[in-house]
């Protein structure tokens, strides 16, 4: 399975974007605006275990965003389950080499489109933490509505931030 997002390729991660995979997520930058699932340091061990989870989810829900042949990032989402069926939080995070390309917001309009396709979805949200203004103008590009701030939500690295949350309804009335 290959998307074509215009200005990158979104497909299944595969073993040989090890190398890749921890350049790009071996980064402070990109860490501090990230869940902690992401580790930092990023370490090759880390990389062959993402690389092993995602390229075997059934169904598949998380993608490497491929920009020149190189995996220079990700999107994915967690699909819900109990009274929250229909719905899946999206996460996404590139390489800090490839910020301001509109890359994110390609990676990020194309997954909505296949999620909503290939998913019996409802409603896609995503939770930025707050000063990440990069992520927030990527979601507002791509359509999501700001729906508002939780605040004091979080911890990253010590700190105690206020969290967005943007939705994005399939059919809206």
């Amino acid at each position: 399975m290959q998307l074509n997002a215009q200005r990158c390729l979104l497909r299944p991660w595969h073993p040989d974007d090890l190398p890749s995979l921890v350049h790009h997520a071996n980064n402070y930058r990109v860490w501090i605006q990230l869940r902690d699932r992401l580790p930092h340091p990023y370490t090759e061990a880390d990389a062959q275990a993402w690389i092993a989870h995602a390229s075997t989810q059934q169904p598949l829900t998380n993608l490497a965003i491929v920009h020149h042949g190189a995996a220079v990032g990700s999107i994915g989402m967690t699909l819900n389950s109990d009274i929250e069926t229909g719905t899946a939080e999206v996460g996404y995070w590139l390489g800090e080499a490839v910020w301001g390309q509109g890359l994110a917001t390609a990676a990020l309009t194309t997954f909505t489109n296949w999620a909503f396709s290939q998913f019996p979805l409802r409603r896609l949200y995503a939770m930025p933490l707050a000063t990440n203004a990069a992520s927030r103008r990527v979601l507002d590009k791509a359509g999501f509505q700001l729906e508002g701030i939780l605040r004091q939500h979080v911890i990253k690295a010590g700190i105690v931030q206020d969290q967005a949350m943007y939705g994005l309804l399939r059919y809206t009335a």
